[in-house]
């Protein structure tokens, strides 16, 4: 069960307020809806969102209404603007908040930055898009070539190619988890 006593596992999809990439969050969202997840969206306000590539979605929350404690997994979106997010205070929260309650953590492309910047990276294996690699090792990671790349219940992945691995990474990391509890 997730911290709200439901069977049924949640998560939320974090997105830049525009420009996203879509196959990301298109592959990632269908992947967890076939697994049977709730699955909301949270970006820097609520509203339509458009992708880089013209994709329409809805944000049923933003950054600030999202509490990890709500989620089995909380994902983050790469793309361009995910850099939106390197020094947005509330989404660092809202990873580091994941990461302390033993929450799944996932971000792919650009967006394990985030997860560096937030500091749950330190001494972790990572993976995020080629041209970024040396900023996540700065950040103390221990950065890998691997598309995919799962360290405890942390997963990363190198981009829009990757995003379906990454996606199905995600859901065995929440039923291993929710086996656990």
């Amino acid at each position: 069960m997730n911290s709200k006593g439901n069977q049924i596992p949640s998560a939320l999809i974090v997105v830049a307020p525009r420009d996203f990439r879509d196959e990301e969050y298109l592959d990632v969202h269908a992947q967890l809806v076939e697994a049977g997840f709730l699955v909301q969206v949270a970006s820097t306000q609520t509203g339509r969102i458009k992708g880089l590539f013209g994709t329409w979605i809805e944000a049923d929350l933003s950054l600030s209404q999202a509490k990890a404690s709500q989620f089995d997994a909380v994902v983050f979106v790469g793309g361009d603007k995910a850099s939106t997010y390197f020094s947005n205070q509330t989404a660092l929260n809202l990873a580091q908040s994941a990461a302390d309650l033993g929450i799944v953590l996932g971000a792919l492309c650009i967006a394990p930055v985030i997860l560096g910047k937030a500091g749950v990276l330190k001494d972790r294996r990572a993976t995020c898009y080629p041209t970024y690699r040396n900023e996540l090792q700065g950040l103390g990671a221990v950065v890998c070539d691997d598309p995919v790349v799962i360290d405890g219940w942390l997963v990363t992945a190198d981009g829009p190619m990757s995003a379906k691995a990454f996606a199905l990474a995600i859901v065995d990391r929440v039923n291993l988890r929710r086996s656990l509890s």
